[in-house]
């Protein structure tokens, strides 16, 4: 069956009982970025789910304003960390796009068009060679300085492509094995864009005394099929996932946004609950079996760590993140954000929302200029190419961009060699 096959089969009921837990409260609006934007109720949750009940009942047609207002949520599911009744926010407005795709008869255009360069390895391998080429050929710093970041949308896309990032060197002492096996989930962006993170990653994983595997039949992990509204499609990337992955050892992956998914396969049932139970959050797996006796080397630097919306409000373990960077002497580790607001990234968000994911950075930003961060660490990979972009475009008020780094790549920088 092919792609464009499978996501347009159709969508499944939407759960209105499970709508119908929402009591309408407004506890959720202030945690809801879009509408701390606009101010609009059909741009809140409650607002939101009064729209998908109404459109699955058939007391309101699909119309554009519909689709606007549901397309226009991020997913960053902080509605339902705050939620007392327990309303599932993220399997509705999943079910509600369904809806929207069933009508439309398959999923955007963007969707359409990403999908095959994230699923298909070889496809996957020719955009990570694409985008090498482009960045160590000097294309990209001479369009960076001719100013061809500022030139509209299509310097906006430009921007979003990392810069060239040369591989981490860890240290090399190394720790025993202690017989525990871990399964790197690579996912499909970083595999193409980030892949000197999930070399950090390994290496940080096997110095610290782990045995690592990479299984190479892995794909997607279907975050962009499922929340596009494209169940079935996803759920075929989730049954190709448990087959390339081994039950025996635990899966960790460098994303925090594929991790929400793994972590959810059963409860967003495209996928098994044993496998999801499997998935582990790194950061707290590497805390739990920290080596006593590893002194990392001193930074004298101060840390600003993004805290994703899947971090913070499905995969948890932000504490993890935090408790491990205070472990590199001489570091000042600090919250890029009290509020933690949502970045605007939210997986395609950043393509298909321009305009309300740079509004959503843009207070970032703010947060960054008045600080004098020399790093700016985020678990997520999403997140970090729409905060690099940011940067890139000159947006920030500082006089000076910090580095731009995965949590685990840092811990890996400051690993220690042997001496």
């Amino acid at each position: 069956m092919s792609d464009t096959q499978t996501m347009e089969q159709t969508a499944r009921p939407f759960p209105l009982a499970k709508a119908d837990l929402c009591v309408k409260c407004g506890l959720c609006l202030p945690h809801c970025p879009t509408y701390q934007e606009t101010g609009n109720e059909a741009d809140s949750p409650r607002g939101r789910i009064m729209l998908m009940q109404g459109l699955a009942s058939g007391l309101i047609e699909r119309s554009a304003a519909l689709d606007a207002h549901l397309d226009g949520c991020l997913g960053c599911r902080s509605c339902e960390r705050v939620c007392p009744a327990r309303v599932p926010y993220g399997e509705l407005i999943d079910a509600g796009r369904a809806m929207l795709q069933h009508h439309a008869g398959r999923p955007p255009a963007l969707t359409r068009g990403l999908a095959p360069w994230l699923t298909r390895p070889r496809l996957r391998r020719m955009a990570r060679i694409a985008l090498q080429l482009f960045q160590y050929s000097g294309l990209q710093r001479l369009l960076t300085m001719g100013g061809a970041l500022r030139m509209g949308r299509a310097g906006r896309w430009l921007s979003l492509l990392p810069q060239r990032t040369p591989q981490v060197a860890v240290g090399a002492h190394q720790r025993p094995r202690h017989g525990t096996r871990v399964q790197l989930f690579r996912g499909c962006v970083g595999d193409i864009a980030d892949t000197a993170t999930l070399h950090a990653i390994a290496t940080l994983f096997e110095r610290c005394g782990f045995e690592v595997e990479q299984p190479r039949a892995q794909t997607c992990c279907g975050a962009l099929h499922l929340h596009a509204g494209a169940p079935a499609a996803a759920a075929n990337l989730a049954d190709r996932n448990r087959a390339a992955f081994s039950s025996t050892a635990a899966i960790v992956y460098a994303a925090s946004g594929c991790g929400a998914t793994l972590q959810e396969y059963g409860a967003c049932g495209i996928g098994s609950a044993d496998f999801a139970a499997q998935v582990q959050d790194p950061h707290r797996l590497l805390l739990d079996h920290w080596p006593r006796d590893i002194q990392l080397r001193p930074l004298n630097a101060t840390i600003a760590v993004h805290l994703p919306c899947s971090q913070r409000n499905v995969t948890g373990a932000g504490e993890a993140i935090i408790a491990l960077l205070r472990k590199i002497p001489n570091a000042r580790v600090v919250t890029l954000d009290s509020q933690h607001n949502c970045c605007g990234a939210a997986g395609t968000y950043l393509l298909s929302q321009p305009e309300m994911a740079d509004r959503l950075l843009e207070h970032k930003l703010d947060a960054l200029s008045h600080m004098t961060a020399d790093y700016l660490v985020s678990s997520n990979v999403g997140c970090s190419l729409h905060l690099g972009g940011g940067l890139r475009r000159g947006d920030l008020r500082a006089s000076k961009a910090p580095t731009l780094l995965h949590p685990l790549a840092l811990l890996a920088q400051q690993w220690p060699s042997d001496t």
